[in-house]
Formats: structure tokens, sequence, C-alpha cells
């Protein structure tokens, strides 16, 4: 039921009022209310909108009947029409059979199915789906003995069709997106229940830490953190497990990769180079830094912000150009050069930067990214990048023996909290 979703208040909410008017049809008949015929859930993938719509069957003790919208193209014309046609008549027909006055027929990526007409010119057939659902969605009628309400999920709405999404036919749209904290604890607890947990097990902890985490991504955690215990031979998870797992889910499975001495040497410089910029950036945000290899990454420094943040200023965008620069700066200074290590730092550089160009926030003042000519979008990037780097330059060179330092302490323990390398570098 809908107390076993976590993370999704505002989603919840909104959708229960929304079957409301399934559960309470006389009434709703009663004010001449028209019964809604469709909702579609949108937001990212693993916030739990399949688990909504299930939750939805046991809410208003309908029939369930669930289909994806891949299902029902096919290279052949008419076959997708003919699907959704026996679609609606399963759901009827299941509902008789279950002594239901209801029927809920899900429909799981809905832009396969409803994408917009016109964009495949090859041939018509995705046309002739969409106009068939189209065309049963008009023909649910309120006063039939079985009232079927359609529910529709998808990652993206911008490609569904307009005439879905008009009122009478996907009559309300519910976005549920990403938990925040508070969601996140709750759908901790809700995997955690049953699972021996040590005492120290800290979960508001976990939850600070694992900002854009989707409800699936938290599931996954929790399951992590649970295999760990048990290769330690363990009876219980413990906090270490948790975080552990925090680091897998977010970049892989530990590599049996082993970097020669000088590559993890020059890692180790990287990633303090990055941690050292982020805590004089963001005092108390770094929570780890290791030189441990998992998935695509040699090294990395995870941060935990202090509250979920959706809105940056420009000093904050700027921060972040800093701290990706942070690695390939502290290399040039300590170790001479730079390696292709930081090509991915310098992806996120540039990303932030055009960020803050579409903004508003650079010399170009307000513009349209469009109309920006390339030549022009290119300086404007450099020109913001260069202004942080000379920061960088200047802050790792005050900083280097210190680096130095704890780059040395890296290369012998692997891995470092936040605390202690706020103590190592002076900054705590």
């Amino acid at each position: 039921g809908f107390d076993d979703i976590g993370g999704q208040e505002v989603a919840k909410r909104e959708f229960m009022e929304a079957l409301d008017f399934v559960k309470d049809a006389s009434h709703c008949r009663q004010l001449g209310i028209r019964p809604l015929k469709g909702i579609l859930l949108y937001g990212p993938p693993g916030t739990g909108k399949t688990l909504l719509a299930k939750a939805a069957a046991t809410y208003t003790n309908a029939a369930y009947l669930a289909a994806s919208g891949s299902e029902f193209v096919e290279m052949y014309a008419g076959v997708g029409a003919k699907r959704v046609r026996s679609l609606f008549q399963r759901a009827r027909e299941l509902a008789r059979q279950q002594a239901k006055k209801c029927a809920i027929i899900f429909i799981d990526e809905i832009e396969v199915l409803g994408g917009k007409r016109g964009r495949h010119t090859s041939h018509l057939e995705y046309d002739q789906t969409l106009n068939q659902l189209l065309v049963e969605m008009d023909g649910i009628k309120t006063d039939e003995e079985i009232s079927i309400l359609v529910v529709a999920a998808t990652n993206r709405v911008d490609l569904v069709d307009d005439a879905l999404l008009r009122p009478g036919r996907f009559d309300r749209l519910v976005s549920v997106e990403l938990p925040d904290k508070a969601g996140r604890l709750h759908i901790l607890k809700i995997h955690t229940r049953g699972k021996p947990l040590d005492a120290e097990v800290d979960l508001e902890t976990v939850a600070k830490e694992t900002f854009g985490f989707s409800g699936a991504h938290l599931e996954s955690l929790v399951n992590e953190a649970a295999i760990n215990a048990m290769r330690q031979r363990r009876d219980v998870i413990r906090m270490e497990d948790f975080l552990e797992a925090i680091d897998k889910v977010m970049m892989g499975e530990k590599l049996d990769r082993t970097p020669t001495k000088a590559e993890k040497e020059r890692v180790a410089v990287h990633e303090v180079g990055h941690a050292l910029i982020s805590e004089i950036t963001n005092p108390g945000y770094v929570a780890r830094v290791t030189i441990v290899p998992r998935g695509r990454a040699l090294g990395y420094v995870r941060q935990s912000p202090s509250a979920d943040q959706y809105l940056y200023t420009r000093k904050e965008l700027e921060d972040q150009i800093a701290v990706a620069l942070g690695g390939a700066v502290a290399e040039e200074v300590v170790l001479g050069s730079r390696s292709t290590g930081a090509s991915n730092d310098f992806q996120q550089a540039v990303k932030l930067a055009k960020r803050m160009i579409a903004s508003g926030m650079s010399e170009l003042g307000v513009v349209d990214m469009k109309e920006v000519p390339g030549v022009l979008l290119h300086r404007t990037v450099s020109s913001l990048i260069q202004q942080r780097e000379a920061w960088v330059q200047r802050t790792i060179a005050a900083y280097r023996r210190k680096i130095e330092q704890v780059a040395a302490y890296l290369l012998q323990e692997e891995s470092v909290d936040g605390t202690q390398f706020r103590s190592l570098v002076g900054l705590s």
C-alpha cells in the first residue's frame, strides 16, 4: 500500500486525492463530477512510479493490469492498435472475474506508445497505436458497470503527444521527483525494517550523504550494506557497511586494477587537490577521500552537503569549477605535469561554466544559449575557467607541503575520512 512508499509525500497526496474520485464514485456522480480517465506519473527513473500504481490498485480495491509501452509497437501495422483494444477488454474481464467495480491499467514507458506523432516518418504504426489509445480513453464512459482508470508512467514527459495530455484523457499529471533528505530517511527506514542493524548505525547520516539518490538507489544501498556484512561473516550490519555501500552504489565495485607506484602517487596528489579546494570553498563538505579504484575512477572525493540544494549562486558555481580544477592543478604544482586523469574534471568545469552563462552570470549578460555563436561561447567558457584556475593555482601552491604530506598518508592508508583530512591539512 501507500504506507510502504517513502519519500513521495507530495506525489502520494496528489495521487490519492485523484483516486478518491474513483473510490467514492457515487458521491462524485451526485456532485456531477466527471470521473478521471487517466493519471500520468512522470519523473526520473527509480523514484517509485510503478509502486505508486500498484498501491493505487490496493487503495481503490481495483483489478490491476500492467503493460509496457514497448509491448505495443511492432513492425507490422495494426498489431499495436489491436493490442491496445485487447488490453482494455482484458482489464474489464479481469475486474468481472474478481467481482470488482474498477480496473486500473498501468502503462509504463508511455512515451514509446504515445510519442509525439509525425516523428516516425518510416511507417505509421506508432501513430495508429497512439490513435487507438486515444479512442479507447475517449470511450471510457462514466456510467459503465466497470470503471477504468489508466495510470501511465514516463521519464520523458516532453516526448508524450499533446493529444494524450489534454484534460479528458490524462486529467492529472503527478510529478514523482527524487526524494529529499527526510524522504530518503523514510525510504531507508522502510528498507531496513526487519534487518539486524548495529546500535551505532545512524540512518540520518546515511540519508544526508545520499543526495541525488532515488528510491531504487537506496534499496540497492541497503542490500549492498547487508551483502558487505555477510562477506565479513557478521550477524549485524554496521555503519561502515553503509558507508562502503554508498561508495559502491555511486562508483561501482572495487577493482583489482593495480596502478603502478607512480600512478598511485599521482592519483593521491590529484584527489587531495580536489579535497583541499572543496574544504576551503565549503568547510566541512568533504566526507571521504580515497585512492581505491572503483568503476571507472582510480580515486575520488565524496562530499556530504549539510542540506539538499536545488539553487546555486554565481559564487557557488565558481567554487564548484575551482573544485573540478583542483586535481589537475595539484598534479602540476606537486609533480610538475598534468595527466589524462583530469579529462572528466574539465568536462565538469565546462558544463558548470555553460550553466553560469545560461543563467546570465557571465559577462555576456542574459542570453539565449542557442543564439550565442560557438566561438563566443568557447571564449566566455575559457575566460570563466581561467579566472578560477588562477586562484586555484595560488591556493595549491600555498598548501603544497600539506598536500604532499596528506598524499603520503593516503598512499599508506588508501582512504581517509573528512574529519581526519581536515586535521591533516590544518583546516579543522
